[in-house]
């Protein structure tokens, strides 16, 4: 187990490594069984600009389960809307290591 979670994160540090060079936003996507989280850091990585979930209760209230596929939609376009009224055209997608 510890080599297949050693590996993510290798996987991982290298795609943050190629987005810190090409210096544009990235877009984090952090998925449980319950919930999903998106955000949008900024070049340097050190602050996020926007950010979107599941928790929140205006996504809440139109669904039953915050970790399914409808929930995800949900969320993508709510981290897209608020990006747009920040003024961010275009991110690059930062899956953690992830298959997504």
């Amino acid at each position: 187990m510890i080599r297949k979670n050693q590996a993510r994160l290798r996987r991982a540090r290298q795609t943050r490594l190629k987005i810190a060079e090409l210096k544009v936003l990235r877009l984090s996507v952090h998925r449980t069984n319950l919930h999903i989280y998106a955000q949008v850091f900024s070049s340097c990585g050190a602050k996020v600009l926007v950010s979107a979930s599941t928790l929140e209760p205006e996504v809440r209230k139109g669904l039953a389960n915050g970790g399914n596929a409808k929930a995800a939609a949900v969320v993508g376009k709510l981290i897209a809307e608020r990006a747009k009224k920040a003024g961010i055209e275009q991110v690059a997608f930062d899956r953690g290591g992830f298959q997504y």
